[in-house]
C-alpha cells in the first residue's frame, strides 16, 4: 500500500476552531517547515491556500480536524479549489495535560497522523448528503422532545383531580393527546383544576406541534432519498429514516474500503463472545 508520504511533497495540518484556524506545513519525513494562523472565514481560507502554495508549490495534501463542524467551511473551500483533503480524528485528551498543548502542536500532529495513516479518511460529501444530515438531526430533536412531552403529560394525568384522571386514563394515547389539547377550564372551578387543565392543554398542544414537525421533516427526507437511492426503500425493513442514515454515514463511493470497515463503523462487526464458541456485535460504532 502506498503511503501518503510517497504521494505528496508536503502536508498542511489544520487545527480548526470556531473563530481561528491553525496550520502547520510538514514535509514527507515529518519536519515542520512553517506555521501560521488565520480567521475562520473566506478571507482566512484564501490566506491559508496562498500560504500552502508558497511553501508546497507541488503536490500537497490537507489534513483537517473537525471536517463535520468547525472545519466544514475550509473543507468546502479547498474542494472547490481542487485541493486534496483528508480528515484526521481529534486526539483523546487526558484529564491533566500539564499545559503541553497548543493549536500549532495539534496542527502538526494532524499532518503527521495523515502521513503515518495506512488508510486515509475521505471527508464526507456535502450537497444532498448534508441536507439529509441536518434534516435527520432536526427530526431527531423533535422526536426526543415529543417523547419527553408525552411522558410529562402522563405524569400530569396521574396527579390530576380524580374525575379528570378517570376520564383521561381510559383513552388510548392519540385520543388522549387530542382530548387534552381541547380541554377548557371554567372560572367557577378551583384554581388547582384550572391550572391542571391549562398544563394538560399546553403539553398536549406541544406534542401535536412536535409530531407535525417530525412528520414534515420525514416527508422532506423521503423526497431526497427517493431521488438519491430509491432502491434502498425497496429493501425489507428499510424506511426513509434508515435509508437516510445509511446515505449520511456512507457518504460516497470510496468512503469505506470494505464491507468489514462499514460493519465496524456501524457497530455490527462480530467479535468472539466471552468463553463461548459464538460471536456477538462489537460494542463500538454507530448502531443507528
Amino acid at each position: 500500500m502506498t503511503m501518503l508520504a510517497e504521494q505528496v511533497d508536503g502536508v498542511i495540518g489544520v487545527d480548526t476552531h470556531r473563530d481561528t484556524l491553525a496550520a502547520a506545513v510538514v514535509s514527507p519525513i515529518g519536519a515542520v517547515l512553517a506555521t501560521t494562523d488565520s480567521p475562520a472565514n473566506a478571507c482566512g481560507y484564501r490566506r491559508l491556500l496562498d500560504f500552502a502554495r508558497k511553501h508546497i508549490p507541488g503536490r500537497r495534501c490537507w489534513a483537517l480536524e473537525g471536517v463535520g463542524s468547525f472545519g466544514a467551511g475550509l473543507a468546502a473551500f479547498l474542494n472547490e479549489a481542487g485541493e486534496q483533503v483528508v480528515e484526521v480524528l481529534r486526539p483523546k485528551r487526558t484529564p491533566d495535560r500539564g499545559g503541553r498543548k497548543t493549536d500549532m502542536i495539534d496542527a502538526t500532529r494532524a499532518a503527521k497522523d495523515a502521513l503515518a495513516a495506512e488508510h486515509l479518511i475521505q471527508p464526507r460529501v456535502r450537497g444532498e448528503r448534508e441536507a439529509l444530515r441536518v434534516l435527520l438531526v432536526t427530526r431527531q430533536g423533535a422526536v426526543v422532545s415529543s417523547t419527553a412531552a408525552i411522558n410529562q403529560l402522563k405524569n400530569l394525568i396521574v396527579s390530576a383531580p380524580d374525575d379528570l384522571r378517570a376520564e383521561l386514563r381510559k383513552l388510548k394515547r392519540p385520543v388522549q393527546i387530542s382530548r387534552c389539547a381541547q380541554l377548557r377550564d371554567r372560572p367557577a372551578q378551583c384554581i388547582e383544576r384550572r391550572m391542571t387543565v391549562l398544563a394538560l392543554r399546553s403539553t398536549a398542544q406541544r406534542i401535536k406541534a412536535l409530531q407535525a414537525e417530525a412528520k414534515e421533516l420525514e416527508d422532506e427526507i423521503l423526497s431526497i432519498v427517493q431521488q438519491l437511492a430509491l432502491e434502498l426503500l425497496a429493501l425489507l425493513g428499510v424506511g426513509p429514516i434508515t435509508a437516510a442514515q445509511i446515505l449520511v454515514s456512507w457518504s460516497h463511493p470510496g468512503r469505506f474500503r470494505s464491507e468489514a470497515a462499514f460493519a465496524s463503523f456501524a457497530g455490527v462487526a462480530p467479535i468472539p463472545a466471552f468463553r463461548r464458541i459464538r460471536r456477538r456485535p462489537g460494542g463500538r460504532g454507530r448502531r443507528r
